[in-house]
């Protein structure tokens, strides 16, 4: 499960190495034409430009991420045309001039799909009414992701031959880079989506049960109490099993937590379940993955305190720590083998009785670095603490807006809500 992020670190590695290579290349290109700029001037500016195509490049291979960094792509190389077609050799985006040439070359494009291997195309070799002609040269060179052709790159130029098949083949290159690098970031969101689906999965249906049990109980005893805790328990299963999002506020997760535990109470007794939730303010708006906490909870009271005699007390604490937030979920109850406990972190398929510690701490670590793990403690008798660090601040891990949230369809007509 943690193997993503190394991918990923190390595609970064080979994502400088192909922007350097085509740095490069642009300087020679501006030597080579005699541009009046110094050479660091050169390198700022195509380095300026490979940043900026970059991440619609990783945004995969459509016609809009193309048609943004096309742009780029030609004025890196500063040649006449810039096209970027897909596998079928649909033409998704072509920027710049001698697009007259473009039927002309899709023998050129095809066969490029088809072998792998790049192909050339004089002017000269072309029937041309256009007097004077852009372009000199053209070159096709296929992106290859993973031993697959995904793509090619169109280019048009009107300078040196030789120097534009290198700079053609070191651009494709980066392109077919920053393609892989796309295709990964997929992989890894989709994992963390089934990651997810295993832990809605793993919610217990013991849970639900009894609190359902627990409800028609009160029913009959405690109508108002039963009407509150039906709310609760509506809006656990509403957040719990919502379609949209792998993150979520910190806020957001424990007041998830309290409705759990507010269930759990009613249905242990607040003698056997006692509550401690200890929360700084500044940390409210950190941003955690989704179901981070709820199931480190759900293990205090199933597995640490249902099983100990008179029950115990769950301390959910959360405290700012710099640049992070400091979180931890305490229990007083019977505790667990350390030896079966590091199993179960490292067993990523969610088979434990603990439901989803493995899950959890692979989700975090892929998430926020492989520093960033649970950390346990724990021993049979003495209750177990889990402890996980949170960075106030990571690139790309945002909340979902609550109106961009999808609610889970359980095929119910809307009804009046019940007042509080």
């Amino acid at each position: 499960m943690d193997v993503v992020p190394e991918l990923l670190t190390e595609r970064t590695v080979l994502t400088t190495f192909a922007a350097l290579a085509v740095l490069g290349m642009f300087v020679m290109l501006c030597r080579a034409r005699r541009v009046s700029t110094s050479v660091e001037d050169a390198t700022l500016k195509a380095l300026h430009r490979v940043t900026n195509a970059a991440p619609y490049l990783r945004q995969g291979l459509t016609q809009e991420s193309a048609d943004k960094a096309a742009p780029h792509l030609r004025e890196l190389l500063a040649c006449v045309a810039v096209g970027v077609v897909d596998a079928e050799a649909t033409l998704l985006s072509w920027d710049g001039e001698a697009n007259q040439h473009y039927e002309h070359l899709r023998p050129q494009i095809e066969n490029a799909l088809r072998t792998g291997k790049r192909e050339y195309l004089d002017h000269g070799e072309l029937t041309c009414d256009q007097r004077p002609c852009a372009m000199r040269h053209a070159v096709v060179v296929p992106l290859e992701v993973e031993d697959e052709i995904r793509g090619a790159l169109v280019i048009i130029a009107g300078g040196d031959r030789k120097r534009l098949l290198r700079a053609a083949a070191e651009l494709a290159h980066h392109v077919s880079t920053q393609l892989e690098l796309s295709e990964l970031q997929e992989s890894k969101e989709k994992l963390a989506q089934a990651e997810v689906r295993a832990l809605r999965a793993q919610i217990s249906p013991h849970f639900i049960y009894n609190a359902l049990n627990t409800v028609s109980h009160l029913i009959r005893t405690d109508p108002d109490h039963a009407r509150d805790l039906l709310q609760e328990f509506a809006d656990f299963t509403r957040y719990s099993f919502r379609t949209s999002g792998m993150y979520t506020t910190l806020a957001d997760e424990i007041r998830n937590i309290d409705r759990y535990l507010t269930i759990e109470r009613a249905r242990f007794g607040p003698d056997r379940l006692k509550v401690q939730l200890k929360i700084a303010p500044e940390v409210l708006p950190v941003v955690v993955p989704f179901l981070a906490l709820q199931p480190l909870v759900e293990n205090a009271v199933r597995h640490g305190l249902a099983n100990k005699p008179g029950g115990g007390t769950v301390s959910v604490t959360a405290e700012d720590n710099g640049a992070e937030a400091l979180i931890s979920v305490d229990d007083d109850g019977v505790g667990m083998d350390p030896e079966r406990l590091d199993a179960e972190l490292s067993d990523s398929h969610f088979t434990g009785a603990h439901v989803g510690l493995g899950n959890i701490n692979s989700r975090m670590r892929a998430t926020f670095g492989h520093d960033y793990g649970l950390v346990v403690e724990t021993e049979e008798g003495a209750g177990m603490k889990v402890i996980m660090r949170v960075p106030k601040f990571a690139q790309g891990v945002r909340p979902v807006p609550p109106q961009a949230i999808e609610e889970p369809d359980v095929g119910l007509a809307a009804g009046p809500q019940p007042s509080r």
